[in-house]
């Protein structure tokens, strides 16, 4: 079994910035992947960024040039830097984590952002 604690998110103003964080614990030896999904209501959760074990980044196209995620592999951390939110950027995010070797992914149980004037 794998835990994932969630911190940060919370309230910013349009342009304004924020940081989450997740650290993920329990019975695996690596995590093949790590990364942040987001959802609204009525809609599909849909990937914000993720980090693979070799460093490799993704991003989704409305968040490149603004968000930056970074992985850390010895302390099994994962980090979303939020600059220049916009209020399109309001959701729940979730982390998400792909164990190495069986492929199972695992969740956080999120945490919101919000952007408001």
């Amino acid at each position: 079994q794998v835990q994932l604690v969630e911190s940060g998110g919370g309230l910013a103003q349009p342009g304004g910035s924020l940081r989450l964080s997740c650290a993920a614990s329990g019975d695996f030896f690596s995590l093949n992947s790590m990364g942040w999904w987001r959802q609204t209501p009525g809609k599909q959760r849909e990937l914000v960024a993720s980090v693979s074990a070799g460093g490799s980044t993704n991003y989704a196209d409305s968040v490149k040039g603004r968000f930056t995620v970074s992985g850390d592999n010895v302390k099994n951390t994962v980090t979303l830097q939020m600059n220049s939110l916009k209020t399109d950027d309001t959701a729940v995010y979730y982390c998400r984590v792909v164990v190495s070797g069986v492929g199972y992914a695992y969740w956080g149980q999120g945490t919101q952002v919000t952007v408001s004037p």
